[in-house]
């Protein structure tokens, strides 16, 4: 379902201050400035199968949401490459797809955009999405004043409509209370059970435990280790 192909992802780190654009270009014409470069991924290759939930586990910094980005056609490698087969639903950030002086039925229509809907498509399940969050209420208010569990369940139930066959989830329960994640947890054994793929990002060891059969280990960019998360959480535990 994906193939992964020594993807790797760098950027450039100036290491001279420039404050303005006139020293920016001296500085490139006189070949001051020096650079560094960072590697968010590093040469990453993996296979995942239909059906799969993966893990993706390491410390901050560790280049899960790099990677989840790339997948989700967000940000594009510096070398390698990846396929994926089907429809992919990213749900990465809750800055992503929304604008926080749009009402929420206004963000509706970017974010189910950026998920490859139509205009038609939203507007037929509009009502659906929000009875979906429980926000009914909300509909016309500003983002601004969502809480961040408002809004990762709007963008939750907006991502659930499109019925992708790839979800890419980042810290999904990060955010939400004790009504949010039960139902969270329904739709992705409902998704696991339909023979949908999910890449499941997430610092909480348990929670990764409990739901996936593979898990992928990051650490400072490079994969360390792809096998049955029981093993990888040893592993990752003992470092």
């Amino acid at each position: 379902m994906i193939e992964a192909r020594n993807i790797t992802k760098f950027y450039r780190i100036p290491h001279e201050k420039t404050g303005t654009l006139f020293e920016q270009l001296l500085g490139r014409l006189k070949n001051r400035i020096m650079y560094e470069d960072f590697y968010a991924i590093k040469n990453a290759s993996f296979s995942i199968q239909k059906g799969e939930m993966v893990g993706l586990i390491g410390k901050n910094g560790s280049g899960k949401t790099t990677l989840l980005k790339i997948l989700g056609g967000i940000i594009e490698p510096t070398t390698g490459s990846f396929s994926i087969e089907g429809t992919v639903a990213p749900l990465l950030s809750l800055s992503v797809g929304f604008h926080n002086e749009l009402s929420a039925k206004e963000n509706l229509y970017l974010y189910g955009a950026v998920l490859g809907m139509s205009r038609r498509e939203i507007k037929e399940r509009l009502m659906a999405i929000f009875e979906f969050a429980g926000l009914e209420r909300f509909a016309d208010m500003k983002l601004k004043h969502f809480s961040s569990g408002m809004t990762a369940r709007l963008a939750f139930a907006t991502m659930v409509q499109t019925d992708p066959d790839v979800l890419l989830l980042d810290e999904i329960f990060a955010v939400g209370d004790k009504d949010f994640i039960p139902h969270c947890v329904s739709i992705l054994n409902s998704y696991k059970h339909r023979g949908k793929t999910i890449i499941f990002a997430s610092h909480d060891l348990t929670a990764v435990a409990k739901h996936c059969n593979k898990t992928i280990l990051l650490d400072k960019g490079e994969l360390k280790m792809f096998d049955e998360t029981k093993k990888v959480l040893e592993y990752y535990k003992n470092l």
